[in-house]
C-alpha cells in the first residue's frame, strides 16, 4: 500500500484555466472531469465548470483542483485549498478517515462515490480540510 498527498486548489468557475497554466508552466497531463461528466448537476450554469481536475507530470508535479459550486460557500481567503489523501483501497482510506476524523467536522461523509469507490471530506479540529478517496482513472 501507498498513500500519497496532493495540493487541492479551490475556485469559483477558474479551475480549468489555472489547470491550464499550470501544465504549460510544468507539463504533464491534465484531466479534468466536469459536473455534467460525472451526472452531478445540480445548477445548469455550472455544468461545464470542473467537478475533479489534476495536472500530473513526470517531473513529480501535480496538483489537483476544482470548482466549488454555488451551493457552497467560497472566499478564496478563507477555504483556499483541500489536502487530498489517496488510497488504493476503501478499508486503507477508512482507517485514515477514522483517525482524521477525531474532534472533526464531516463536509462529505466517506462513503461511495459516482466517480471513486470511497470518498469523503472533513474538517480537521485544526481547520485543515482533508478530502480523502480511494484512487480511481480517469480517461480524459
Amino acid at each position: 500500500m501507498s498513500v500519497t498527498t496532493t495540493t487541492h486548489l479551490n475556485f469559483r468557475g477558474d479551475a480549468r484555466a489555472a489547470l491550464e497554466f499550470y501544465r504549460s508552466v510544468f507539463g504533464g497531463h491534465l484531466a479534468v472531469v466536469t459536473y455534467a461528466d460525472a451526472g452531478n448537476v445540480q445548477v445548469a450554469a455550472e455544468a461545464d465548470r470542473v467537478m475533479w481536475g489534476q495536472v500530473l507530470a513526470g517531473n513529480g508535479f501535480h496538483v489537483m483542483a476544482y470548482d466549488v459550486p454555488s451551493r457552497m460557500g467560497y472566499d478564496p481567503g478563507e477555504n483556499p485549498f483541500f489536502v487530498s489523501v489517496r488510497g488504493e483501497t476503501v478499508e486503507e482510506v477508512t482507517g485514515y478517515w477514522e483517525r482524521l476524523g477525531d474532534g472533526a467536522t464531516v463536509v462529505v461523509p466517506l462513503g461511495p462515490a459516482g466517480w471513486a469507490p470511497a470518498y469523503g471530506m472533513l474538517r480537521d479540529r485544526f481547520g485543515v480540510v482533508w478530502v480523502v478517496d480511494v484512487a480511481a482513472e480517469y480517461n480524459a
